[in-house]
């Protein structure tokens, strides 16, 4: 199927287009490959990235992903999170859908909802709190970039068992509330992972908005054009 790009680029002008998954699925390519086709449409386009995406949410990202949280109050985590999210969306996502650009965004609260939810914390408390947050600011469509999590450790280089040895690095995600079990990457790594995209194969169950759901094992190109055709056949 043939995409006409240019049409598609008026389509998403002023929206929201988030990607998520689990490690290694590609989000941040796809998300330069969009907004590269968009661009050369002549979409005007805004790439950011959660948590992060501003200078003062690149700080906060920071200290959720490159120190050890094992004795922050989990309360503290969590409006970390969410005031990188709030940051984000005041500074940036607002400001540029009201001009009619296209934001695209790696990652979102869906990851939120995925990661805590492979923990066992009720995803319903994670939607209710981003709120406070995000406002009403949720995504047009979120694309799941679907894939197994041995091929998606393999793109990243990762081996089942440095999962555990790396918890402190990848410790901000994990464990933004209490009632989560704080000893799932250690015990069971490559369990956990699977947890993550079974919760992300099914976020369009519960997700306050649009969520579609993208192939992510053929090649890059491949998957962009598959992307192309979700977002053009897709109702926002």
């Amino acid at each position: 199927m043939e995409i006409d790009v240019r049409q598609l680029a008026e389509k998403l002008s002023g929206r929201f287009i988030v990607f998520d998954g689990p490690d290694g699925c590609g989000k941040t390519t796809q998300r330069d490959l969009l907004g590269q086709a968009l661009s050369d449409a002549g979409c005007n386009v805004v790439k950011c990235k959660d948590p992060g995406g501003t200078a003062i949410g690149n700080r906060i990202r920071h200290i959720l992903l490159d120190y050890d949280l094992s004795k922050m109050d989990v309360r503290c985590e969590a409006m970390l999170f969410m005031a990188s999210r709030a940051q984000l969306v005041g500074e940036l996502v607002d400001p540029a859908l009201a001009e009619g650009k296209v934001v695209i965004c790696d990652r979102y609260v869906s990851s939120t909802c995925a990661y805590q939810g492979a923990q066992g914390y009720d995803i319903k408390r994670v939607i209710e709190v981003a709120p406070f947050a995000i406002g009403d600011r949720w995504p047009d469509a979120t694309i799941v970039l679907d894939i197994d999590v041995e091929t998606g450790f393999s793109r990243t280089g990762r081996q089942r068992h440095h999962v555990g040895k790396n918890r402190k690095k990848y410790a901000g995600q994990q464990n933004m509330f209490d009632g989560a079990q704080t000893d799932a990457m250690e015990a069971r790594p490559v369990e956990f992972h699977r947890k993550v995209r079974e919760i992300f194969l099914q976020l369009e169950q519960f997700y306050p908005s649009k969520v579609v759901t993208v192939d992510a094992r053929d090649e890059a190109g491949v998957v962009h054009a598959n992307v192309l055709e979700v977002l053009s056949s897709v109702k926002l």
